[in-house]
């Protein structure tokens, strides 16, 4: 896959940080739990047999052939990355990044200059549907 191309942002004459396209979407996933069984990282001699969840895997190669960033970004430890990316293998998931080491313990709140859109996984992947919901923001 072509890595979709970055929209260069200037302000004042200078340059900022690009932009995918607004069609490309780019996707955090978690993996325990989100793709497969939730592993701790105390007992990484299960995360070679983790039992996958079939329709994360149809959904996110489908967004990954439509185009879409898929980096998987999990609470496993950089020594873990050789065990998850056999598993990610062994399943055939396609996807472009890891970011290993996300703080544990949820209850994530992202603060960026970016866009960023949340979606809680509780069960099933499927294509994402729009609702509307209360977030937290910053007062102006």
């Amino acid at each position: 896959m072509q890595e979709p191309k970055l929209n260069e942002i200037e302000k004042d004459g200078k340059k900022l940080s690009p932009i995918l396209p607004s069609t490309v979407k780019n996707y955090l996933i978690d993996i325990d739990g989100t793709i497969c069984d939730d592993i701790p990282n105390e007992e990484p001699e299960r995360m070679i047999d983790a039992a996958l969840y079939p329709d994360a895997l149809v959904t996110l190669n489908k967004w990954f052939d439509e185009g879409h960033i898929i980096t998987f970004f999990t609470s496993r430890t950089e020594e873990h990355r050789a065990v998850t990316e056999a598993w990610l293998a062994k399943h055939g998931f396609k996807y472009h990044a890891m970011l290993m080491g996300k703080p544990r313990g949820g209850n994530y709140h992202w603060i960026d200059n970016h866009m960023v859109r949340a979606t809680r996984f509780e069960g099933k992947f499927t294509d994402l549907v729009i609702k509307q919901a209360n977030v937290e923001v910053f007062e102006a």
